[in-house]
């Protein structure tokens, strides 16, 4: 058995790794929304058509986080990573030499289901090989990942469309296999548990997801009544079975439950920023999407640089000191944004690294909390439904902000606001800050007492 030193190590060596290829990951989510002009003019779509080249990734890809999360709890993570990487890769190849609108799609369905391993892994890794008190650095190094991947999306989708055209965007993700030998390196070959695989409960799941995230996207209330059928019979299967998807006593996990909660919700408010300010800009500030680009960049880019502070200081200082740093600078963006929604871009860009930062900070807080919530069998499902939520979260957000865009309000209720077309936003953005407050409140109330630093909680107790 190996000692926690050597463990460490090892595991430093995967953050490495893993860091990497999250930034691949997450430029090959975003870079395809700017191409998506590109496709429709080429294959004479609708706006609702070409849409699927993003819609029907965030299906596959949410829905695959779990399920590589409940694989890894059975089946070594180095074969997974492996198979994950390679069908990656497929759907990359297959993507690039599409001549028709439905081999797109396809490319884009393989794509993800082979880049979903990524962000389980992600939440795994950390878990299995760092001790709680200094898992919060390697979590702090994958939200750098993170970050740094939403910093280059943009720019480097501009270059590969400038100069070679959207179909190379899929070229780009070739280059995750330059991590898998070093995978299959430091990976150890974890002892496969026994059982069976509960493929039925797996799929009800999985269809739930993929049915409500379908009609949050647009699909209307047929989907989402059968999704939420679908989900019914998940935790009726999940009770009966002898050794289900996810064991039920996970849920009664009040820790876990609160903390997958709040993490839902934050998901919902930050996916506000990448949603709603190019909309602002656009509308507001009259900016093409080149320019808007660029103001996102200094909030990305401080993200990045910050990221691991934000695991140093929830090492240090406990989670609970990380969360209301967080919260506060999350609180003081968007209070800045409904301020001066409508003002000089480039104030904007300077606002957007508050709330960034604190978004970076946030996740890896409750990404830490979460973990310590869990035994060490369930740390695969469990993580994984983090991430699966997450992505939920963002679509649930999108449904929500497009139709409150949609109703066009005039509602004006900051009057630090002076800017008629920004209204709406700048009320938005306002209501976002206040449930800041509410959401730190409800983790203070849940996790402050257990929330110490350099404290190794066991299974059922948060931190």
């Amino acid at each position: 058995m190996k000692s926690t030193a050597e463990s460490v190590h090892q595991g430093n060596k995967l953050i490495q790794i893993l860091m990497f290829t999250l930034v691949i990951s997450v430029m090959n989510v975003s870079m395809f929304n700017i191409a998506l002009p590109g496709i429709r003019a080429e294959f004479h779509l609708s706006a609702a058509q070409v849409s699927w080249v993003s819609s029907a990734y965030m299906l596959v890809y949410a829905v695959g986080s779990v399920t590589y999360g409940k694989l890894a709890d059975k089946y070594a993570l180095k074969k997974l990573i492996t198979i994950g990487l390679i069908v990656f890769v497929l759907g990359s190849v297959f993507g690039l030499a599409a001549g028709a609108y439905w081999m797109i799609v396809i490319g884009r369905v393989f794509q993800a289901a082979g880049s979903s391993v990524i962000p389980a892994a992600a939440m795994i890794i950390p878990v299995r090989y760092f001790p709680p008190e200094t898992r919060g650095r390697a979590l702090g190094k994958s939200a750098i990942g993170l970050a740094v991947g939403n910093t280059l999306a943009p720019v480097v989708s501009g270059l590969i469309m400038g100069y070679a055209g959207w179909r190379w965007l899929f070229c780009f993700s070739v280059l995750v296999l330059l991590t898998l030998p070093f995978y299959r390196k430091y990976l150890d070959d974890a002892k496969e548990s026994r059982g069976r695989m509960d493929v039925l409960g797996g799929g009800l799941l999985a269809a739930a997801t993929g049915l409500i995230l379908f009609a949050l996207t647009g699909g209307g209330w047929i989907p989402a009544a059968a999704g939420v059928l679908l989900l019914i019979l998940f935790v009726i299967r999940i009770r009966k079975a002898a050794d289900p998807f996810v064991q039920p006593r996970l849920f009664r996990n009040l820790n876990y439950t609160f903390g997958i909660g709040i993490a839902f919700v934050i998901s919902c408010i930050a996916f506000s920023i990448p949603f709603l300010i190019p909309q602002l800009l656009a509308g507001s500030n009259h900016l093409d999407a080149s320019v808007i680009g660029l103001i996102m960049i200094p909030g990305a880019a401080a993200s990045a640089l910050l990221g691991f502070a934000g695991g140093k200081f929830a090492d240090l200082k406990g989670n609970l000191f990380v969360v209301c740093i967080a919260a506060l600078l999350q609180m003081i963006g968007f209070f800045l944004l409904s301020a001066f929604a409508g003002i000089n871009a480039w104030i904007i860009a300077i606002v957007l690294i508050f709330s960034n930062v604190g978004q970076t900070f946030m996740q890896v807080a409750l990404s830490n909390t979460v973990s310590r919530t869990l035994a060490k069998e369930e740390t695969g499902v469990g993580m994984g439904l983090l991430s699966m939520l997450n992505f939920i979260g963002a679509a649930v957000a999108t449904s929500v902000y497009s139709s409150i865009l949609d109703t066009g309000s005039s509602a004006h209720w900051n009057p630090l606001n002076t800017y008629p077309g920004s209204y709406l936003y700048s009320s938005i953005f306002l209501v976002l800050a206040v449930m800041m407050v509410i959401v730190a409140a409800v983790y203070l109330l849940r996790f402050g007492r257990s929330a110490a630093p350099q404290q190794n909680n066991r299974a059922g107790v948060g931190s």
